[in-house]
């Protein structure tokens, strides 16, 4: 038995919605690899974000959530792997090669790696603990917490996908490398900026840190 009402269902699958549809590093590369190697090769990088992104739900539902509020430091160190990860990932997409370009063209992610990704993204955590703080009731058992994440896998999926169609259907706009390059670089430019809100927390903790010290 579940302890969600029709209202708090409807309200998790709009923040859902609203979270999975926005821009952010997972959209930002989805489109990126959409443009650059098509919708077919760009499919295990999709899936590995919604499959990767329940999975990380799931965790901190059962309880990794709870690392964070007794060890703060955790959830700090975290946000800066993940924020020079997604420098890394920015340079990744800004020097990319489309099909055709070169003799050996770069890779889109793989399943594996996109699943991975989500457990470093900074917006995937707090999305997690967002689901799990506002939107799964109190006195829920498993059975909430695995609606909660079955109900956020499904909808991420169209909002995954209409990111990655996007990138695809800029390809014929892009055909030309020096246009290709633009956007590439456009896209990266967008990843970074995506990272602000981080930056500035973690200059934040470091300079709360500064002074108890």
């Amino acid at each position: 038995m579940t302890s969600y009402t029709p209202q708090l269902l409807g309200a998790l699958a709009l923040f859902a919605f609203a979270s999975s549809i926005t821009p952010g590093p997972n959209n930002a590369m989805l489109m990126a690899s959409g443009a650059n190697y098509g919708l077919v090769r760009t499919l295990p990088h999709l899936a590995g974000v919604v499959v990767g992104f329940a999975l990380l739900l799931l965790a901190v539902g059962f309880g990794l959530g709870g690392l964070f509020a007794a060890v703060p430091l955790a959830h700090t160190v975290l946000k800066a792997v993940g924020a020079a990860y997604l420098v890394w990932l920015a340079w990744k997409i800004a020097t990319a090669r489309g099909l055709g370009e070169g003799t050996a063209p770069r890779r889109p992610f793989s399943f594996l790696q996109a699943a991975g990704f989500q457990w470093v993204n900074p917006k995937a955590w707090t999305m997690a603990i967002g689901v799990v703080a506002a939107y799964v009731p109190q006195q829920g058992g498993a059975s909430d917490m695995l609606l909660a994440g079955l109900v956020v896998f499904l909808i991420s999926i169209p909002s995954a996908a209409a990111w990655a169609g996007s990138g695809v259907a800029l390809r014929r706009i892009l055909e030309r490398p020096g246009a290709l390059r633009l956007f590439n670089w456009t896209m990266a430019a967008l990843l970074l900026a995506s990272l602000t809100p981080i930056v500035i927390e973690l200059v934040q903790a470091v300079a709360g840190g500064g002074e108890a010290a």
